[in-house]
């Protein structure tokens, strides 16, 4: 095709049917629990490991005060010996017992080494299990032993801009009429328990209070104030990579900061698949390797993209016709149509030539946006 035909960039996968794919790896070699061709679901554990426990150093001959080559004679305890947390480990007494001092554990554990160099000891804690779900509710298409499987499922899928909270599942429930509605405290009921809950514009800082307090397992909406967010997780918040808070629930912006419709598209996507059962993951990373957060829900067998569709999603391929959302100002967050590929270069206010493309935006006024500056909304 020619330049004028399409251009590449970066974009957000908002599908109603493709072909998901997930690697579920274990952070260390262990033990795969499937099979290939196995059906799994959500919470089908497919692989535990073992982690070594942390070692912890105790400095014996210091807190009793004794030469390091004596520790042997005054602890009570001996190398493989399991102690608990506040156990004595060791013990001095001197001047007919008006002198005493003792060691204790700091943690549970087994007794690694005791050191008579040093006067040290190590206390091992005990090792870790750690289990991988599938995450998604599919078909095991392949194994890699000991470390990872390859998970299949068609579903619809919607990536966002940037999440909180790790992995999760429930089922979809739409709690406000049109995508830019604002989800608040009163749109949440006791039915949301358990529930990914799909909001519109902008979610208060009451319904994420009260969210919690329900128990909801998610939230999609189009944006947050970034004071109410911090207020809520009782920090400042870093961008680079997210995933790893602890809120309760799973929080997904589909738009970014601010009071921003989720786009039509998803939302549709959303509310035509109410009831069932989707996973969701908060994980953000917008520096090398980049993530999104995203929402899989499985659809029944059979229901898959078509090459056109899969060729674009993998492809990031914009050109006329493509729906696209703006990611800078000033027109952060609006959303239009590709009307223009210009071959020619453009310089912009920063006296910088770069390419641009004309989009129609949904008041019927077209501008002009550096190519970099857009995110494909997959059609």
């Amino acid at each position: 095709m020619s330049e004028e035909s399409f251009a590449y960039t970066p974009g957000l996968i908002t599908s109603s049917a493709t072909l998901v794919t997930k690697i579920r790896a274990l952070p260390i070699k262990g033990e795969i629990l499937v099979k290939q061709g196995d059906n799994v679901d959500f919470d089908t554990i497919i692989g535990r490991c073992h982690l070594e426990g942390t070692p912890y150093i105790v400095k014996v001959s210091e807190i009793l005060g004794i030469d390091p080559e004596e520790i042997f004679k005054y602890m009570t305890v001996k190398v493989g010996d399991k102690v608990s947390r506040g156990d004595i480990i060791a013990k001095y007494s001197a001047f007919l017992g008006l002198m005493k001092r003792s060691v204790i554990a700091p943690v549970n554990g087994v007794i690694e080494s005791i050191n008579e160099l040093t006067g040290h000891a190590v206390i091992r804690e005990p090792f870790k299990l750690i289990e991988v779900t599938a995450y998604i509710r599919g078909v095991v298409k392949r194994i890699i032993p000991g470390e990872a499987v390859v998970i299949e499922t068609p579903a619809a899928y919607i990536q966002g801009i940037i999440g909180f909270g790790g992995e999760r599942h429930g089922a979809i429930s739409v709690a406000v009429s049109r995508p830019d509605e604002i989800l608040d405290e009163k749109k949440l009921n006791e039915s949301h328990a358990e529930k990914i809950v799909v909001g519109g514009s902008f979610v208060t800082y009451e319904a994420l209070i009260k969210a919690q307090k329900l128990g909801v397992r998610g939230i999609i909406v189009g944006g947050v104030n970034i004071a109410d967010l911090e207020k809520f997780l009782g920090y400042r918040i870093g961008v680079a990579i997210t995933g790893r808070e602890n809120i309760g629930f799973t929080l997904i912006l589909t738009e970014g900061f601010g009071r921003l419709p989720m786009s039509e598209r998803a939302f549709n996507i959303l509310k035509q698949n109410e009831g069932k059962e989707a996973a969701v993951n908060g994980t953000t990373q917008v520096r090398a390797g980049v993530v999104r957060p995203e929402v899989v829900i499985p659809l029944k067998r059979g229901v898959h993209a078509g090459e056109e569709e899969i060729e674009l999603l993998s492809e990031g391929r914009v050109k006329i016709g493509s729906i696209v959302r703006i990611i800078r100002y000033p027109y952060f967050g609006a959303i239009g149509t590709v009307v223009g590929l210009p071959v020619e270069l453009h310089t912009i206010e920063t006296e910088s030539p770069v390419r641009i493309l004309k989009i129609r935006l949904q008041n019927g006024s077209v501008v002009s946006i550096p190519r970099a500056n857009i995110e494909i909304i997959s059609e």
